[in-house]
């Protein structure tokens, strides 16, 4: 900074001030909202099979009520993330918790089939802003603590899942899936009513011109972490690059138009379609494609995988199954079996947050999830021909740490290589292609294991996960301990780190 006139950026800022009282309170906000679509993605592995039994429904049906949810979520994840980067991180996620919350609840008065199916698409273009939030808290938090921290707000996706397996296992025998559907929508709920005091991303206010607004909310991040703002001149290094080496390129053109509060001469009336193509079209620019490409990939292993164990969790230990050899059965109850075996597997989630906290800041984002997709496939391997239940419940233990290391490292490393100006569009992008994944699962290999072909669906898992571990051996650099870059033009110096 210079002596006469200091200049600070928000990573700047956020460093000096350090993480304290305002980030937890920014935490505990992101983290309801992850609960909640925690929630509402596991719901979906109880739901589909007590509807089936009350309706009489077809094995294909059954699937569409989970795979019209992933349709939804694919919509929502690319819309969300440019709604997000061109009208705010705020505007993005309260349009999401009020359909989420709307549909879910509204899903437990469904008269029919038709009308669940259509409520349950909602819930899922609404669950589609999950990636807003993520990338809202990660512009809140210092570099220096960035992946630990990002490992801590992934613990809510966990916490999500067990208090919906919790839920599952009182509500399911006695009060049935309606209950479970409308008590589901609760923490969308809880997101609405504490709205007005989410303040809005700095970096995005700083990137678009509006830095006394910026300036205003780490204002308040000094107050609440009792510290003092740093003295100077709040900038971007993006305003900055902009002024100082300004060229007329394709890149720059795109980039300027996200500065709508600033003083340059930006037309206010751009085309939205305009807009949406500028922004995929910088995910696909030459400094970003090879990232891009290998994040889809990534994304779309990820979710096929995670959600595929969660469902094979009750599909592989019910023993109502006609595939299942009569000498693995037991002459036990059956009524609670499946939200037993799904409430205990959900517990894998914590060892696999805790394998990702220990590995994150010190092996680096490629290396964990490389090694963790690896080791998955080896937990799945003996599943491959049918096992005892209690062999069979402990493969996908292990098997889902595993997944969820690699699912939230993703989440860590997705935000890190797109710039400030993409960087929910990049994400929202990656998660809608990672819902493709969450279409496919329940109607391939789900639908195999109905036909009695477990062998093939286990295949096809360890398929899609090994070249996923392939595919993040190809990330073209590391982001532990990098800054968040602003512009595209930056990414270059991120490559030289």
């Amino acid at each position: 900074m210079e002596g006469r006139n200091p200049k600070f950026t928000v990573d700047e800022a956020l460093v000096a001030m350090g993480f304290g009282k305002f980030q937890y309170l920014v935490l505990a906000y992101a983290g309801m909202g992850w609960i909640a679509e925690a929630m509402e993605m596991m719901l979906l592995s109880f739901v589909g099979p007590a509807v089936q039994a009350e309706w009489g429904l077809s094995s294909h049906q059954e699937s569409l009520i989970t795979s019209v949810v992933f349709a939804g979520m694919l919509v929502g994840a690319y819309s969300w993330g440019i709604v997000s980067d061109k009208h705010g991180r705020r505007n993005g996620f309260l349009i999401t918790a009020i359909v989420t919350c709307l549909a879910g609840f509204l899903s437990g008065f469904a008269p029919n089939y038709i009308t669940l199916i259509v409520l349950r698409c909602l819930v899922g273009i609404g669950l589609g802003g999950g990636p807003v939030l993520s990338s809202w808290f990660l512009e809140f938090i210092p570099a220096p603590d960035r992946g630990t921290w990002m490992v801590v707000f992934s613990a809510f996706w966990t916490v999500g899942t067990i208090l919906e397996a919790s839920l599952a296992w009182l509500i399911m025998p006695t009060l049935g899936w309606r209950w479970l559907l409308a008590l589901s929508s609760l923490p969308s709920f809880t997101l609405l009513l504490f709205y007005s005091f989410a303040p809005e991303s700095p970096r995005y206010l700083c990137l678009n011109g509006r830095t006394t607004e910026a300036l205003a909310v780490l204002g308040i991040v000094a107050r609440l972490n009792r510290v003092d703002l740093p003295s100077g001149q709040l900038v971007t290094e993006h305003k900055l690059e902009l002024n100082e080496n300004f060229m007329p390129t394709e890149d720059t053109h795109l980039l300027s138009s996200d500065f709508e509060g600033n003083e340059a001469k930006v037309p206010k009336n751009v085309d939205s379609k305009t807009e949406s193509a500028s922004s995929l079209s910088m995910l696909l620019s030459p400094k970003l494609i090879r990232s891009t490409l290998l994040l889809w990939l990534v994304f779309f292993g990820n979710a096929f995988s995670y959600y595929g164990l969660v469902l094979l969790t009750t599909e592989l230990t019910s023993r109502n199954s006609p595939c299942t050899p009569r000498a693995l059965h037991s002459d036990k109850s059956q009524d609670t079996n499946p939200y037993r075996d799904v409430f205990i597997a959900s517990f894998a989630e914590f060892p696999g947050l805790l394998l990702s906290a220990a590995t994150v800041d010190r092996v680096g984002r490629k290396l964990s999830m490389s090694a963790m997709f690896f080791t998955c496939c080896i937990f799945l391997l003996p599943l491959v021909f049918h096992q005892s239940e209690t062999l069979t419940t402990a493969l996908l233990f292990g098997a889902r740490i595993c997944i969820t290391g690699t699912f939230t490292i993703v989440y860590i490393y997705a935000p890190e290589i797109y710039p400030t100006s993409i960087r929910t569009t990049g994400v929202g992008v990656a998660s809608a292609i990672g819902r493709i994944g969450g279409i496919v699962c329940p109607l391939v290999a789900v639908g195999l294991v109905h036909g009695c072909h477990q062998t093939a669906s286990i295949l096809l898992f360890e398929i899609v996960i090994f070249f996923s571990g392939i595919a993040v051996l190809f990330f073209p650099f590391e982001t532990k301990g990098c800054e968040l870059s602003d512009s595209v033009s930056e990414i270059k110096q991120s490559n030289a780190i």
